[in-house]
């Protein structure tokens, strides 16, 4: 595995986050790191994304892009600062393009088919998205018996009611979710809620 990935995966827990403001760039990095994340992901949702992503490299955070669709945007993320990229579909193209540049890339899946796909082109890991209306913990276990080479990041309707059962298995590197950095929390400028919810998430990831 990469050494980005790796760092990005390493407390199992992956903070995804939707940014409008660069300005709040560094007191957000600086509660995740305080809360014990290493990484975060950066959703291309807003006009900001690649100025909150350029900001967020200079911290000691491994930072991502995700919902990347197109391969424009994949070059933008890149030239932005971004370390790794997050994908909601498989599309070929896009992996292609961030292999490539020698950046890893966790392609959205959502069948035994598009897993099939995504190995076949040379992926680390994937995203399953959206993990809870797909099945959840149970597709994963279903999934790693034809595919038993498999590693997963879960996305989608996870948060602290139900990231244990995620955590238990061991083909799910880490799991993405926004709940430590929520809208509203951002919007506040709570940092002190960011930090720690993080610091409570990091929590189950270690106990996973």
């Amino acid at each position: 595995m990469t050494d980005a990935l790796a760092r990005a995966c390493r407390p199992r827990i992956l903070p995804v986050a939707t940014v409008a403001d660069v300005a709040i760039a560094a007191p957000l990095a600086a509660a995740l790191a305080a809360g014990g994340a290493t990484s975060i992901e950066v959703t291309f949702r807003t006009e900001a994304a690649p100025r909150v992503i350029a900001a967020l490299a200079n911290s000691d955070l491994v930072v991502g892009a995700g919902t990347i669709r197109t391969v424009a945007q994949v070059d933008e993320a890149i030239a932005a600062g971004a370390q790794f990229i997050v994908t909601p579909a498989l599309d070929d193209a896009v992996v292609e393009r961030c292999l490539d540049a020698g950046v890893p890339v966790l392609p959205g899946i959502a069948t035994a088919t598009e897993l099939a796909r995504a190995l076949a082109l040379g992926v680390e890991a994937v995203k399953l998205f959206p993990a809870e209306p797909l099945g959840g913990a149970a597709l994963i276990s279903a999934l790693t018996g034809p595919f038993p080479e498999a590693r997963f990041v879960p996305t989608g309707g996870l948060g602290a009611h139900n990231a244990a059962g995620y955590l238990r298995l061991p083909q799910v590197l880490a799991i993405g979710g926004s709940w430590m950095v929520a809208s509203k929390l951002l919007a506040a400028r709570d940092w002190d809620a960011v930090r720690r919810l993080t610091a409570e998430a990091i929590a189950l990831g270690a106990q996973g």
